[in-house]
């Protein structure tokens, strides 16, 4: 079956069946690989996230990949690394995805158990059925159907803790560029706007996060003989988050302008619907939705320590935390964003508390240029596989390695699809993945790998 510069000895209509013929024991091996609890946070059991490593080892090898291995990863979980050599005059691909998932938070806020995934008309829901363990699946779906004959040359990488610190595997590239080198890239850890339309992602915006403490007395005392002038941590804390944006939702920090994005972006009934947002209450923000969305800063408040209601008591709050997260655009720098959103919440401190930041994360954005031959290969598979051409969308999440991977191959193509849609729930309950839609894609990517090795792509 392996191709050459004259023509493939696969033709397209061969992937599309062995993509579908494959598919049942796809959907069963993304069951077993989604009832891993693979959360690599701390204070998360470590065994499950070595299963879900050991299974993707296990899959990659009954791909035909000739060279499967785990490699430490420093600091970190282990990454999953497959790679067949490239046929004479052929490219080479590298396709990303990772193995641990975000914690499941609430079970109560679940319709099914987030670790016991469950098919409910065409979709399976669990913690990681989408991001990312449908990138694992699309990745090993597409592989097999070339039967271990690959048209151009493959190295996988599947990263072990990119929900958590991401940043652990870009080092590992910097020290090891020729192991994962490659013509052109493929990052499983997105998707589309909605189920069957065709996107490729092309910005990212970049992440930090901190934590903030106030503090203002040295224990709590009582709400009744020392509210009203004792000063409530709480109170302050929530002044100072709260000055982070104007009355129409507006970020107030200096330095952090709106941005504008040239493609189309969702229209506000779409995204009303996909973001669940209450009848009544108004979208937050300026500009358009794409531009809020994927090209302008936004600032989170992901998480407090404080007192909750079932467990309060009459006192006023001595100390109190809170988790801020900032969304950077693309071309913004996420080190000199968070140093102007800490020195914001220092100048509007009030009465004088004493105020300390602490476990600083940072990641960078990336945008695409215009495309070359992997991003034309791109675009014919994908109107095959989903029945019409890919638009560009951006993404308001982060992938850490994308722009290291820039930086180490300046000259390969990145490019970002997958299983993901914007209604798949991920990093919220009820995540699930649509399993038509990974069929198209594990078709869509088949089908690129193919294209590439093709005259056209090869410019013979």
């Amino acid at each position: 079956m392996k191709n050459d510069p004259g023509g493939p000895s696969v033709t397209p209509d061969q992937i599309e069946s062995a993509v579908r013929s494959a598919m049942p024991q796809a959907v069963e091996e993304l069951k077993r690989l989604a009832a891993i609890p693979s959360v690599a946070f701390p204070g998360h059991p470590e065994e499950p996230v070595f299963a879900a490593a050991a299974m993707t080892e296990e899959l990659l090898r009954s791909t035909g990949l000739p060279r499967v291995q785990q490699v430490p990863v420093d600091g970190s979980f282990p990454a999953v690394f497959g790679e067949a050599p490239a046929p004479p005059g052929m490219p080479t691909v590298l396709l990303y995805a990772h193995y641990d998932v975000q914690p499941a938070g609430d079970p109560a806020a679940w319709r099914t158990p987030p670790f016991e995934p469950t098919l409910i008309d065409g979709r399976l829901y669990g913690r990681g059925t989408a991001d990312d363990k449908s990138g694992i699946i699309s990745h090993i779906t597409a592989l097999r159907s070339f039967q271990g004959q690959f048209p151009v040359g493959i190295k996988v990488i599947i990263e072990g803790q990119e929900e958590y610190a991401g940043d652990r595997l870009e080092a590992f590239v910097e020290r090891n560029p020729d192991l994962l080198r490659a013509d052109a890239i493929v990052v499983a850890d997105t998707g589309n706007p909605r189920v069957g339309d065709p996107a490729v992602t092309t910005s990212l915006r970049g992440m930090a996060a901190f934590t903030v403490e106030v503090r203002t007395l040295r224990e709590p005392v009582h709400s009744g003989s020392f509210g009203g002038a004792a000063p409530d941590a709480l109170a302050a804390l929530m002044r100072m988050l709260t000055s982070l944006h104007d009355d129409n939702g507006d970020i107030r920090v200096p330095g952090l302008p709106r941005g504008s994005f040239l493609g189309q972006g969702p229209s506000e009934e779409e995204f009303r619907r996909t973001s669940g947002v209450l009848d009544g209450v108004s979208l937050v923000g300026s500009g358009s939705l794409a531009d809020r969305l994927w090209s302008s800063y936004a600032i989170t408040v992901t998480g407090l320590d404080v007192p909750t209601v079932s467990g309060a008591v009459n006192a006023v709050q001595p100390a109190v935390r809170a988790r801020v997260t900032v969304r950077v655009p693309p071309a913004g720098d996420p080190k000199t964003t968070v140093n102007a959103v800490v020195e914001f919440l220092r100048q509007v401190a009030p009465w004088g508390v004493q105020v300390s930041f602490g476990d600083f994360t940072v990641g960078s954005g990336y945008q695409a240029d215009s495309g070359g031959k992997a991003r034309a290969a791109l675009n014919r598979a994908m109107e095959r596989g989903f029945g019409r051409p890919p638009r560009d969308v951006g993404a308001g999440g982060s992938i850490p390695l994308v722009n290291t991977l820039l930086r180490q191959f300046p000259a390969a193509e990145i490019l970002l699809f997958g299983a993901e849609d914007e209604e798949a729930a991920i990093h919220a309950p009820n995540e699930r993945v649509d399993l038509e839609e990974l069929r198209r894609v594990a078709t869509t990517e088949a089908l690129f790998l193919n294209e590439l090795s093709l005259p056209s792509a090869l410019g013979v």
